[in-house]
């Protein structure tokens, strides 16, 4: 049960060494729960749809995951005016939302155990996409061939880390179409 993640930016900036360029993507990872109580008599579906702050384009969902992607690069200019990266530095930021069933009865515990760890599962992959975008940035920037000029350089890595952004974020789309946003994961209750 999830919606979309968004990532943005580029940013350039000059450094003065030679060699092939260098690569990294960090990750910062955050859990952001949201505490639901289960009155008993009470179905899990009605606990967590009252209690759950999550809403997209009208629509409510138990759990969500934000990732942001941004870049940096650099970029060695030599003599002639060519320009190649020497260096990019990639960081993914993820943010996953789910319950935490803080009271119920036993059997709605189980229910909701269940539940999680499903919901959890499919959430995970939505992380995934985040670190398979993040990953393709980094290397297609860091094999971005020399440039005519710095400008061009930058305005090609930049189109290319936007690129690679637009086409994760339509595959996560797809993900969510595929599993209805996790019911044929096991994401769904009766």
């Amino acid at each position: 049960m999830n919606a979309r993640a968004a990532g943005r930016a580029g940013v350039a900036a000059t450094l003065v060494c030679l060699g092939a360029a260098q690569a990294e993507v960090t990750e910062e990872h955050a859990q952001r729960p949201y505490p639901v109580r289960a009155e008993p008599g009470e179905t899990l579906r009605q606990a967590l749809n009252a209690t759950t702050p999550i809403a997209v384009d009208g629509q409510r969902f138990h759990g969500y995951t934000r990732w942001n992607v941004r870049w940096t690069f650099r970029w060695w200019r030599e003599a002639s005016g060519r320009c190649t990266i020497t260096e990019v530095t990639t960081r993914l930021r993820t943010e996953v939302q789910l319950p935490e069933l803080r009271s119920g009865t036993p059997a709605q515990q189980a229910v909701f155990d269940r539940y999680l760890r499903a919901l959890s599962r499919h959430e995970e992959g939505h992380v995934q996409f985040g670190r398979d975008a993040a990953q393709a940035i980094d290397q297609g920037i860091a094999a971005l061939p020399a440039a005519p000029d710095c400008a061009t350089l930058e305005r090609q890595a930049n189109a290319l880390g936007h690129r690679l952004l637009r086409e994760h974020a339509e595959r996560e789309k797809q993900y969510d179409r595929d599993t209805r946003h996790g019911a044929s994961q096991g994401a769904r209750l009766e």
